[in-house]
């Protein structure tokens, strides 16, 4: 039976704070406080995360719905040059790219293929590079430990 409004809905909520200590209650401004605290944290953890990009590392590329809005964007521009509204080129292109059927579409997607062709490349070259990089850094250290090594026997 589920308690009322009343009486016992009032002694069951009494019964749940008498079950939790005095220290782990959370009361008014102080839980506005602890989402704080977790939004920095988080705020904190996707900072460090995007620190570790490499900047030579190649960008990943469009696909055919990009590739398309690259050149919806300059035309919309030129017929409606009042438009300021990022948003309303973005809407308007996604309009246009739901209409459109498979046979238009079909460059795009063509251009996009070309795109990631390019990009695959790319990220084998670089990934040999990185690889490389670390063999000579790791190189590096174990001499350097070497190097210690021997210093520490004289």
């Amino acid at each position: 039976m589920k308690p009322t409004r009343g009486r016992e809905a009032a002694t069951m909520k009494d019964k749940k704070e008498a079950k939790k200590p005095a220290e782990n209650k959370v009361v008014g401004k102080r839980k506005a406080a602890s989402r704080a605290d977790k939004s920095d944290r988080k705020r904190a953890k996707n900072i460090a995360s995007s620190t570790n990009k490499d900047p030579n590392k190649p960008k990943r590329p469009a696909t055919a719905f990009f590739v398309f809005m690259e050149e919806f964007r300059t035309s919309y521009k030129q017929e409606h040059p009042k438009v300021k509204a990022i948003s309303a080129v973005g809407k308007a292109g996604g309009e246009k790219w739901k209409s459109m059927s498979n046979a238009e579409k079909a460059p795009y997607k063509v251009k996009a293929t070309e795109r990631k062709s390019e990009y695959e490349k790319l990220m084998a070259a670089y990934n040999k590079k990185q690889e490389s990089s670390d063999d000579e850094d790791e190189a590096e250290s174990e001499s350097s430990k070497d190097d210690e090594e021997s210093e520490d026997d004289d």
